[in-house]
C-alpha cells in the first residue's frame, strides 16, 4: 500500500505486499523489495537496492549521496540485504569511486535511532548498533558485532565478527573478532564470552579463545610474536583461527 501523500519515482521498482507510508519519498534507481514496511517521512535515494521484509522508520535517509568531498556526482550504490530494522533518522549513504563505488549492508541488523553509515561501509549480518553509533568512510563491520550507543568508528577500521564496543567508545583501530572494546580511545577490555555463550560457542572454543586472548594481549609478546605462538592453536580452531587471519592482514593495526 502506498499512501497517497508520499512520492514514488516513475523509475523506482516497487515488490509485493510493501507498505509506504505519507509524506515519504521515493527517488529514482530505487529497487524495494518484498514485504518492506516504510513508515513516514523515509527518503530513499538511488542507485539503491533494498531487500525483502525491511523496516525502515520515520526520517530516515536511506541512500543519500556521501559527505566525502572528493565525491563529484559519479554512478554509485547502496545495497541492503534483508530483515532489517532501520529505526527512526538513521542515515545510510552511497559509496564512491575511491572504493567499490558501494556501500554494502547485509541482513538481519537493527540499527537504532540516528545511527550513521558512511560511504563505502561493509556491515555483515546479525549486527547491532545503538543509539548514535557512528561509522565513518570505508569501516568494514563483521557479522554479530555489537557497537555501543554513541560509540564512533575512525574511517577505513575493521570491527571483527562478534566483537562488542562499550558505549561512548572511540574506535581508532581495528577491533579483533570476539573482542571487548572501550574507552577513548578504546581498548581491549576481554572477550565477548556472553554474547558469545548465547550464540551457542562450544566450550573447548571458549577455552581456545581465551588462551588466545592471553597471549594476544596479557603476555609481554609482540603481535607478532604472538601470532607465531598462535599457529599451532589456529591450526585446531577456527575461530582462533579466525582471530589469527583478522589480526595478521589488519592494515591499521589493532587495539592494545
Amino acid at each position: 500500500m502506498i499512501d497517497k501523500l508520499a512520492f514514488v519515482h516513475p523509475d523506482a521498482k516497487i515488490g509485493n505486499n510493501v507498505t509506504i507510508g505519507p509524506w515519504c519519498y521515493i527517488g529514482a534507481d530505487v529497487v524495494i523489495g518484498d514485504d518492506c514496511w516504510l513508515s513516514s517521512h523515509v527518503v530513499v535515494k538511488g542507485p539503491t537496492v533494498i531487500g525483502n521484509n525491511n523496516r525502515i522508520f520515520q526520517f530516515a535517509s536511506v541512500g543519500e549521496e556521501c559527505q566525502d568531498k572528493k565525491y563529484a556526482g559519479e554512478p554509485t550504490r547502496l545495497i541492503i540485504g534483508d530483515n532489517n530494522i532501520i529505526r527512526e533518522s538513521v542515515t545510510i549513504h552511497r559509496g564512491t569511486t575511491q572504493d567499490e563505488c558501494e556501500t554494502r549492508i547485509g541482513s538481519n541488523n537493527l540499527f537504532m535511532a540516528y545511527v550513521h553509515i558512511a560511504h563505502d561501509c561493509v556491515v555483515g549480518n546479525n549486527v547491532i548498533m545503538a543509539n548514535n553509533a557512528s561509522i565513518a568512510g570505508h569501516v568494514h563491520v563483521g557479522d554479530w558485532a555489537i557497537l555501543g550507543g554513541m560509540t564512533g568508528v575512525h574511517q577505513f577500521v575493521h570491527i571483527g565478527a562478534h566483537a562488542f564496543t562499550g558505549g561512548s567508545s572511540l574506535v581508532l583501530q581495528d577491533v579483533p573478532p570476539f573482542v571487548m572494546a572501550s574507552g577513548h580511545a578504546a581498548v581491549p577490555r576481554g572477550l565477548n564470552l556472553e554474547g558469545l555463550k548465547r550464540r551457542g560457542f562450544e566450550k573447548a572454543s571458549l577455552h581456545a579463545l581465551r588462551r588466545a586472548y592471553k597471549i594476544l594481549y596479557r603476555s609481554s609478546l609482540t603481535v607478532e610474536e604472538a601470532v607465531a605462538a598462535l599457529a599451532e592453536e589456529a591450526q585446531n580452531d577456527a575461530n582462533v583461527k579466525m582471530l589469527v587471519d583478522f589480526v595478521t592482514t589488519s592494515n591499521r593495526g589493532i587495539i592494545r
